[in-house]
């Protein structure tokens, strides 16, 4: 059996998610290719992932591409995971895993309102109203043009984590697991999150049935392997959302071969085992969530015990991280006045700290004058706030 070596695995990291000067591309759809999705569950992850990864692009160059072009989308898929992705990867992402969540979140839905044919009209009501409107609508103004959808639902009754909220906004949220409608510009500035609502189709032809399930699996599986591999079926499992039937299915529709490392056995697609050349020393600042350093469920070989309790949260989210040659050496958080502050778990050669100064300077540059906080915020983010 074929060994990769953990320095071999981050060699692959480096250039396949354009981490690398060299590698850099000043293409939107491009970079979120090159990782296969983009994590959106935070807003901010999803610009300044981008910005890592590029030399001239700018926030209205990300903007451009997701509301005007829409040459990405946003869209849920693995895990539940809001993502963007271009419209070919969400085709099979949606075959792959959306369907079945949909179908999920449907059947919660309509045991939240207690009527299943009352929440299937709304949720036609809803496509039917974006549609008919020739701009974008929010949740509230969508609510306030089916005032008869309004009727209001309890969440996690008799717990507590009861919450109350609208049957509309639920009938919106399957609408959009369906690709019925599509998130466009949020109100206000690019960390926003409350986005408005527009019809698939006039926005950008998508074939939601391009994939059946199983060739939507196969096809995910094969576009992760190429940008993530080699992982282990338990890598793929967790980053899909799936089951091992299902991963296993489908990579017995790919040519795949076995091989080893230091996470145990896991797969590379059989026209891609030939060893990665040699990169020079670099070093990079990547946002919470950003795809890279959740891409796997084994995390040893970028990731030791002594970062991981500083940057990981309780639940597995990584917030924002230092890297060097392929490893997480630290993190880092925007104060207040917008300046950069970082730490080290790990020791950073004269070489490296220059590198990472000068990737500071470009994330300041990329950032400007906005300032953000992170949503899922990581053990270390209150001593590098203080």
């Amino acid at each position: 059996m074929i060994s990769v070596s953990d320095e071999d695995r981050r060699r692959r990291l480096a250039g396949r998610h354009l981490l690398l000067p060299e590698t850099r591309i000043d293409s939107v759809p491009a970079i979120a290719d090159a990782v296969v999705a983009l994590h959106s569950s935070d807003p901010v992850t999803v610009f300044l992932s981008i910005g890592a990864r590029s030399n001239d692009l700018t926030v209205r160059d990300v903007e451009r591409a997701l509301y005007d072009e829409r040459s990405v989308i946003r869209h849920h898929a693995m895990r539940r995971t809001l993502w963007v992705t271009t419209p070919e990867v969400a085709e099979f992402a949606h075959a792959a895993t959306t369907r079945k969540i949909a179908a999920s979140e449907r059947a919660r839905s309509a045991k939240f309102v207690g009527d299943a044919d009352w929440f299937d009209e709304a949720v036609r009501q809803v496509v039917d109203c974006v549609r008919a409107s020739p701009e974008p609508l929010s949740t509230r103004q969508i609510g306030e043009l089916l005032p008869e959808l309004r009727r209001e639902i309890v969440y996690g009754e008799g717990t507590r984590h009861e919450a109350t909220g609208s049957a509309h906004t639920r009938a919106v949220l399957v609408a959009a697991f369906d690709g019925d409608v599509i998130r466009g510009r949020p109100a206000g500035t690019w960390i926003a999150s409350q986005y408005a609502w527009g019809d698939t189709r006039r926005w950008r032809e998508i074939d939601w049935r391009a994939y059946a399930e199983h060739g939507g699996a196969a096809a995910l599986v094969e576009t992760w392997l190429r940008r993530f591999g080699p992982g282990s079926l338990d890598d793929l499992v967790w980053w899909t959302g799936s089951t091992k039937t299902s991963i296993r299915s489908a990579l017995a529709a790919l040519d795949v071969t076995e091989v080893s490392s230091s996470s145990g056995e896991g797969y590379l697609m059989t026209d891609d085992l030939e060893p990665p050349a040699e990169v020079e020393p670099w070093a990079a600042l990547l946002p919470g969530l950003d795809p890279t350093a959740m891409g796997w469920k084994q995390r040893d070989w970028y990731l030791d015990e002594v970062a991981a309790a500083r940057v990981t949260d309780r639940f597995g989210n990584i917030g924002p991280t230092v890297w060097c040659d392929g490893r997480i050496v630290g993190g880092w958080a925007q104060r207040p006045d917008g300046q950069i502050a970082t730490e080290f778990t790990d020791a950073v050669t004269r070489e490296h700290r220059r590198l990472i100064d000068a990737e500071v300077e470009r994330l300041q540059t990329f950032v400007g004058d906005a300032r953000f906080r992170v949503r899922f915020p990581s053990p270390n983010q209150r001593d590098l706030l203080a």
